[in-house]
């Protein structure tokens, strides 16, 4: 169930109310109550490529990871040659 914001028209009591849509409506329906938004939703946490954002330690151990991985790497024998990979695929 979401948390609604909603203040009391009279008191100018604030409360975050946790309860359905239904619930919501009939308290802003009976005139005590109006919902505000008192914050802006967190929902977007980062925008772009999540790698680039990462330290150089983190593209190293890829590259390592890459550089040992079996014959599954998606390389040509000639261009593990050509970059120094090591070819340990099982077909060579």
């Amino acid at each position: 169930m979401p948390t609604y914001d909603l203040r009391n028209k009279t008191t100018g009591e604030e409360i975050s109310k946790l309860c359905t849509i239904a619930e919501k409506e009939a308290m802003v329906a009976s005139g005590e109550w109006e919902q505000f938004h008192s914050r802006m939703p967190s929902d977007i946490t980062h925008t772009g490529n999540i790698v680039n954002k990462t330290s150089g330690d983190w593209k190293d151990l890829l590259k390592a990871v890459k550089k040992g991985a079996g014959g599954n790497s998606g390389l040509s024998k000639e261009k593990k040659e050509k970059y120094g990979f090591k070819d340990n695929s099982v077909n060579t």
